[in-house]
């Protein structure tokens, strides 16, 4: 019997918990899943679901952000509460839901709906929160209340979570992101046509332009700490948060500054990252606070590129130091600058680190074992024989 299943998720870009999301919904098994995707707006993740013929309804999620305790924004919160429920009511009415999936913290419609209709509730978890620290004292309580099952990308998101309320951890399991390798047939860029050289270093950093992602820091580190720096050169691949574009302007500004239009270029986000892998000689995840995750670094390893990782968070369950990769000190702009000069200094190196990051990602973070784990959760919840 077809099961209907509502995934609830707070954004329609396609970062790392939008690609998870979206790789598992195009992976569930349609003669036995019917998944309906609420998201607060328009935007690529939709034009990609839709496209799997999944059916995608915009409506308010009630997103918790930063910036939502004022009295406008509360008041705006609390607004959106009935109208959300109200959609979901209709949803529900037409597709009678075995099941509700949120996606992130930072979404608390699901949370409600379960509660309204005693439906069971899974809260995908891919956040380390730690400040503010009303936050993370109040989201374990939020998922032992309102959490049937609460899923974690990595243990280091488990072990935060638990370490606050043990009582979680009888409901709460790791299931670690999963992607398999790209295939070759991707349209190829040169390195020139970024405007490098081709026998130019590059070193990438993928991701949103933010403060947690450590673009200043590399910067620093290129700057004031490396020693051989000739053919180094820097790419950032993202974009910044809507509302906080002045984190590219304070990066676009340091780059120019120092003068290092021709060593430094920033491209905007972009869903086909595989050229991007391919011209690249080392990637980078510098992050300034601990990934839960990393996404990106586990797309480096199975592109078989040497991977530079901050020491904390999930990079530290997939980066093996001194062999897929080396794991630095984080914000130590000396400790990553040491480990930059010995993968630019030895393209033997780099192929090593790259061929063991690739057997490693391919052993441990299976595109099958990810999507598989979550079917039985689903087939386990909603009693499919």
């Amino acid at each position: 019997m077809m099961k209907n299943l509502l995934f609830i998720h707070q954004s329609a870009d396609l970062y790392g918990s939008d690609r998870t999301l979206l790789l598992l919904l195009t992976k569930l098994d349609k003669t036995k899943f019917n998944p309906v995707v609420v998201l607060p707006l328009s935007g690529p993740l939709q034009n990609e679901l839709e496209k799997e013929n999944i059916k995608v309804v915009i409506a308010p999620v009630l997103k918790l952000y930063r910036s939502m305790f004022t009295l406008k924004n509360m008041a705006l919160f609390f607004k959106q509460i009935k109208s959300a429920l109200s959609t979901l009511e209709k949803l529900d009415k037409e597709h009678h839901f075995d099941l509700i999936y949120s996606n992130t913290l930072a979404v608390l419609l699901g949370m409600m709906y379960a509660k309204k209709t005693g439906k069971p509730h899974i809260w995908h978890v891919h956040e380390i929160i730690v400040h503010p620290k009303v936050i993370a004292y109040i989201f374990p309580k939020l998922l032992k209340k309102y959490a049937d099952v609460v899923v974690c990308n990595s243990n280091t998101t488990k072990n935060n979570l638990v370490s606050r309320i043990k009582k979680l951890t009888d409901k709460t399991l790791v299931i670690y992101n999963g992607l398999s390798p790209k295939a070759n047939n991707f349209v190829k860029i040169e390195k020139t046509d970024i405007g490098f050289k081709p026998d130019d270093i590059i070193i990438t950093l993928i991701g949103r332009i933010s403060r947690l992602k450590g673009h200043k820091l590399l910067l620093d580190t290129y700057l004031n700490h490396l020693d051989k720096k000739e053919n180094i050169k820097l790419l950032f691949v993202g974009s910044p948060v809507v509302g906080q574009e002045y984190y590219l302007e304070e990066v676009e500004e340091i780059i120019r500054v120092n003068q290092l239009g021709n060593d430094v270029k920033i491209l905007p986000f972009t869903k086909e990252l595989a050229p991007i892998f391919d011209v690249s000689d080392i990637v980078v995840v510098p992050s300034t606070e601990a990934e839960s995750f990393g996404l990106v670094a586990l797309e480096a390893m199975l592109a078989q590129k040497p991977v530079i990782g901050s020491n904390h968070g999930g990079l530290t369950e997939m980066i093996i130091d001194g062999e897929t990769g080396f794991l630095v000190k984080p914000n130590h702009a000396e400790e990553l600058s040491q480990a930059i000069q010995k993968l630019t200094d030895s393209e033997e190196l780099r192929k090593e680190f790259g061929k063991k990051g690739f057997q490693r990602a391919t052993a441990e973070f299976s595109e099958d074992n990810y999507i598989n784990r979550f079917v039985a959760l689903f087939e386990k919840m909603t009693q499919i024989r």
